[in-house]
């Protein structure tokens, strides 16, 4: 593959700096476009509440890093983090609760050498371990325009059906909200030509898509090559229309052997 082709990054701004600096140094030239912009939830009392009764939940999945990040943005646990476990569904998740002081010992997530990093791949590992009669407290995102949304998402809404059948109580709440960048005239002119010119954009997150649906609606993306992070990413970009589309695991590492590749 000759060097230079573009890249398009599309992760939110607090996780594409590293992202982008790596893929720059490996030769190639980085779009960053973030689809998801994310701000803190406004509703502070109720995240502050969580703090305050984390002891009593036996564990708690954060759905990604803003999740770890919001949630702890202000202060930890008031008493330590206890015995409560930690989850997370892949190594980005997991950085950001080590960062957050989460010790190594108390957090869950599959392991390096996983086929993928999702909600089935976290399953594997906490299933056992589970304690009857403690509830589960999983921090997630919440769209801008349904600030206390219940949706999930996919592979959430399996876990919690399988912490359910076990006879688990699983409690939700919105640390952080997503919204849908602005986007003017010339860089909707620029996503509309690089989604013809070769660059391949890099999914890392099936709203991404969605969103940038309901930026260019009518774009024809047949010509469009895409690399994304999970399977059920890759087909929501088959959906959109996306011509060419490649699945890697979400490491910097397994982007870049990918991106090298891309044909």
């Amino acid at each position: 593959m000759a060097k230079r082709r573009t890249v398009v990054l599309t992760r939110p701004v607090a996780e594409s700096l590293l992202w982008a600096q790596t893929i720059e140094r490996a030769g190639f030239k980085v779009l960053s476009w973030p689809l998801i912009e994310v701000h803190a939830h406004a509703d502070l009392m109720r995240t502050n509440a969580v703090l305050a009764a984390w002891h009593g939940y036996q564990a708690v999945m954060f759905v990604s890093r803003a999740a770890v990040q919001h949630t702890f943005q202000h202060q930890q646990p008031k008493a330590g983090w206890g015995l409560t476990r930690c989850w997370a569904t892949g190594p980005g998740t997991r950085q950001a609760l080590l960062e957050a002081g989460v010790p190594d010992a108390l957090i869950d997530s599959p392991p390096m050498q996983a086929a993928q990093f999702d909600t089935e791949a976290l399953w594997q590992v906490v299933h056992a371990k589970l304690l009857p009669g403690r509830a589960v407290l999983v921090l997630r995102g919440s769209d801008s325009d349904k600030p206390d949304s219940a949706d999930e998402g996919v592979g959430r809404d399996w876990l919690i059906k399988q912490l359910e059948g076990a006879g688990i109580k699983v409690e939700s709440l919105a640390v952080y909200q997503r919204h849908v960048p602005v986007w003017d005239a010339p860089q909707k002119a620029r996503a509309r030509a690089a989604a013809r010119d070769g660059s391949i954009w890099l999914f890392s997150s099936s709203q991404s898509l969605s969103h940038l649906a309901q930026l260019l609606p009518d774009q024809n993306w047949s010509e469009a090559k895409a690399l994304a992070t999970h399977v059920r990413i890759g087909e929501a970009a088959t959906r959109l229309g996306v011509g060419r589309v490649q699945v890697c695991k979400p490491s910097l590492l397994e982007v870049l052997a990918s991106l090298e590749s891309f044909e």
